[in-house]
């Protein structure tokens, strides 16, 4: 298992699968093949088909400038070991092919070749199941964070610091931004308007507004392309970011906690992204969504004062109850019904806490468990419903869309 800085990026939106990925391997086939005429991108599966509505194009543009690019869009194809598959080529000034690469877009802006798919990684932890996590706490009393810190070393606390930084930054700079976001669904930004209504509101709606404001302001700022940190992924960045500013702002925590919070949440990210997947196009929404509920859901109930069994129960209802979920962008775009599910997960991530809090921390379905069970709801699931836009929301919109335009032209 890899170290938290691979969960924890730092980049611009959409997506960190569809614009972050293809950026970072257009960047190293670049630095691979400098000095050549052009290159020719072949965009396979989910990648060609919701590839526009996430600008995967203008990331792998921006990447080669200012050597001309020819993106190839193949939505009908599938290169075999993962559905975000890209084919790299440089061509000399005659056409002809000087050298080419596979590369794989596996989520969370990670990037892996077809020659290293079956090299095992450098893994920093010696322990990649909560189980076994478990039994260390049993046997040493050890915090969560505390094993984090144990193998990823004090250093990792100036990165973490760097990251709650810029989970902050994007907060106030999607309360600050208004108008309409990118692209032809001519969404209008929502975060501002929810945050002056929860001042206004009853302790309770307060309380659920200012969280829905602080998750809608990271989500309506990637959505726009805006700086933002993968937790665990763009379309799911705004879930562990409100939970933590929310929290902050109501209980007062010193930045230490905080930091220790994000260490755990990153821990949660790291075991699913081990034992499952993070990627929408893999797994659907549930990997992405589902899994940043679970981090935010273990951040709140390590902050409230849990015990490691409690937050462990916590980040697990944070799974369970999105299991299934599918991952369907109207038009592509990560806005309808993305933006919306960042809100209502910070939601469920904090009564997740809440709940485990109340109980003793005992619970029949465990982490471990409810992970497996999300990686095979997610390999049954049609591809179709993986982030292609093929069906779903996306599809029926669509259709409502073709019929209301039809009564409009009067056919």
């Amino acid at each position: 298992m890899k170290s938290i800085r691979e969960l924890y990026r730092i980049g611009y939106g959409p997506s960190s699968s569809h614009t972050m990925g293809p950026r970072r391997a257009a960047e190293e086939f670049k630095q691979k093949y400098p000095d050549t005429a052009s290159y020719t991108v072949e965009l396979y599966g989910s990648l060609a088909a919701t590839g526009k509505g996430h600008l995967t194009e203008k990331a792998i543009i921006d990447a080669f400038e200012p050597i001309p690019v020819n993106v190839e869009w193949k939505a009908k194809e599938s290169l075999p070991l993962h559905p975000n598959g890209m084919i790299f080529k440089a061509l000399d000034r005659r056409g002809v092919v000087i050298g080419d690469w596979t590369a794989y877009s596996i989520g969370g802006g990670a990037i892996r070749s077809k020659e290293d798919w079956n090299t095992p990684e450098p893994s920093i932890y010696p322990l990649t199941t909560m189980d076994g996590i478990l039994q260390w706490n049993s046997s040493t009393g050890g915090n969560l964070w505390e094993f984090v810190e144990q193998h990823e070393g004090k250093e990792i606390w100036p990165y973490l610091e760097i990251v709650w930084d810029a989970m902050k930054d994007a907060i106030r700079c999607g309360l600050d931004n208004e108008g309409l976001l990118p692209g032809t669904l001519r969404l209008q930004r929502k975060a501002a308007g929810y945050k002056t209504k929860s001042v206004n509101s009853s302790r309770i709606m307060r309380e659920i507004g200012s969280v829905s404001a602080y998750a809608l302001a990271v989500a309506e700022e990637n959505a726009g392309g805006g700086k933002i940190v993968t937790a665990p992924t763009c379309g799911s960045c705004g879930v562990l970011p409100a939970i933590l500013y929310f929290l902050r702002e109501s209980y007062d925590f010193p930045e230490q906690r905080i930091l220790r919070a994000l260490a755990t949440a990153g821990l949660i990210g790291n075991l699913v992204k081990e034992n499952a997947s993070i990627a929408g196009a893999e797994v659907g929404c549930q990997g992405e969504i589902g899994t940043a509920c679970a981090m935010a859901a273990a951040a709140a109930a390590q902050l409230l004062g849990g015990t490691v069994s409690q937050i462990e129960y916590a980040a697990e209802m944070g799974i369970e109850h999105h299991l299934g979920l599918t991952c369907d962008p109207v038009e592509g775009y990560v806005q309808i019904p993305c933006i919306e599910r960042n809100p209502a997960a910070a939601v469920r991530a904090l009564h997740s806490a809440s709940f485990a809090i109340f109980s003793d921390g005992g619970h029949r379905i465990s982490f471990d468990e409810v992970v497996r069970t999300m990686k095979e709801t997610g390999h049954d699931m049609q591809n179709a419903y993986k982030e292609t836009s093929q069906k779903g929301l996306a599809k029926n919109w669509r259709l409502s869309e073709n019929k209301r335009k039809n009564k409009r032209s009067g056919r």
